[in-house]
């Protein structure tokens, strides 16, 4: 296998993001001016706030941009060359680019509208995102109608806002809706140590707004269990997500964008003082020729200082029969969308906060490895340096 080569603009970014690394793994804070005006950029997105106001209590304009740097070397076989190919790939891209607006109405009432963005293409926007009316009756009861997040599996739950690599694991990318955002209906709360989430979720014929309702139903029920307390920990969360998603054979493309038609993710979530750590089981009972999928990631964490965090990521992704696996992320444009058997990929990066979750810099490399019985191109191995700036508000 051939190993990443110098490339210079990849060499440009990283000598870009060592020395906030190297500040922040010593700094004690920010000084108070740059503080002060982080806090007054962010404050400003919220345009107005009355708690006694009976009719609208708070309007924030929301959003994110996120932007990557990628640079991948690797080696495979292509559909239509049996011979081994040094396969690359190198990219500066806008990833994403989203904006609307969040209104509290009525003290218990929310409206979220948010649209995604892709100024590199033509048109701009893409589609709505979030587009739905909550209600929160109680901790216990909380209701939400309309477009909104489909969340399962441990990434899949996770904003991309708050994730704590680069992008999403591949087992994540292989059982979850990466469409992410459908129309449905969902009851959530918590009680004690409990919580729990059940919803329904229209697949349809996929348009950039709510789809046409024309195919069938997935149905998804989470319930999780904080055993902090027992733990002396901060986090201790374990959650069972299941999802049926009823099997519809549709020429068109669907919001639920997996050919499988039960799934499940046995997930947890742990931290304590500086230390942490993430893990995910999970499982996919294929249909319409996708085999099924069983997989495990595995993510511990540590930080180093409020400013700077180190992470550190194994993903196997298994099917029991050929070509059942996607590549994610950036290798999947590589690879134009073959598939394989068995993937595997370790990762390592860092984290940067410079405002918290809202103002990050994230790098990682990785090493990934996609085994391909069928032997018609979907076999890789490489390494990937991704780096990227995140803000959200």
């Amino acid at each position: 296998m051939k190993y990443m080569q110098q490339n210079a603009r990849a060499v440009l970014v990283a000598a870009a993001l060592s020395p906030l690394c190297l500040r922040a793994a010593d700094a004690t804070g920010e000084s108070p001016s740059t503080a002060d005006f982080l806090k007054d950029l962010f404050d400003a997105t919220t345009l107005y706030e009355n708690s006694t106001n009976p009719y609208l209590q708070k309007l924030s304009i929301t959003g994110r941009a996120q932007f990557d740097y990628v640079h991948i070397d690797g080696e495979g076989r292509r559909p239509t060359d049996s011979s081994e190919q040094n396969l690359d790939y190198d990219d500066f891209n806008t990833r994403r680019l989203r904006a609307g607006i969040k209104a509290t109405l009525f003290n218990d009432f929310t409206l979220h509208v948010e649209g995604d963005f892709q100024p590199e293409e033509d048109p701009w926007y893409q589609r709505l995102t979030d587009a739905y009316v909550g209600w929160k009756h109680s901790d216990v009861l909380n209701v939400k109608i309309g477009k909104q997040s489909m969340g399962f599996t441990l990434d899949g739950a996770t904003s991309s806002k708050e994730l704590l690599t680069i992008d999403r694991n591949n087992l994540t990318n292989n059982l979850w809706f990466t469409t992410e955002y459908l129309p449905g209906l969902t009851l959530s709360g918590k009680s004690g140590n409990w919580g729990y989430q059940a919803g329904a979720f229209s697949q349809g014929a996929e348009t950039k707004e709510f789809g046409d309702f024309d195919a069938g139903t997935s149905l998804l029920t989470s319930i999780g269990y904080n055993f902090s307390g027992c733990l002396g920990s901060e986090e201790a969360l374990l959650t069972l997500d299941y999802v049926y998603n009823e099997p519809t054979v549709s020429g068109n493309t669907l919001f639920t964008n997996r050919l499988l038609e039960n799934i499940a993710s046995l997930n947890f979530r742990y931290l304590k003082d500086d230390f942490g750590f993430r893990t995910d089981l999970a499982a996919g009972q294929g249909y319409e020729g996708q085999p099924n999928l069983w997989g495990f990631a595995a993510m511990p964490f540590y930080n180093f200082s409020e400013k700077l965090q180190g992470v550190v990521r194994y993903t196997l992704v298994n099917s029991d029969g050929d070509n059942g696996v996607r590549y994610g992320g950036y290798e999947s444009n590589l690879m134009d969308g073959v598939k394989g058997n068995l993937y595997q990929e370790i990762y390592g990066g860092l984290n940067y906060y410079v405002y918290g979750q809202k103002l990050k810099l994230q790098a990682g490399l990785a090493y990934v490895a996609m085994q391909d019985d069928a032997n018609d191109g979907g076999e890789f191995s490489g390494l990937s340096f991704q780096t990227g700036l995140r803000i959200s508000w």
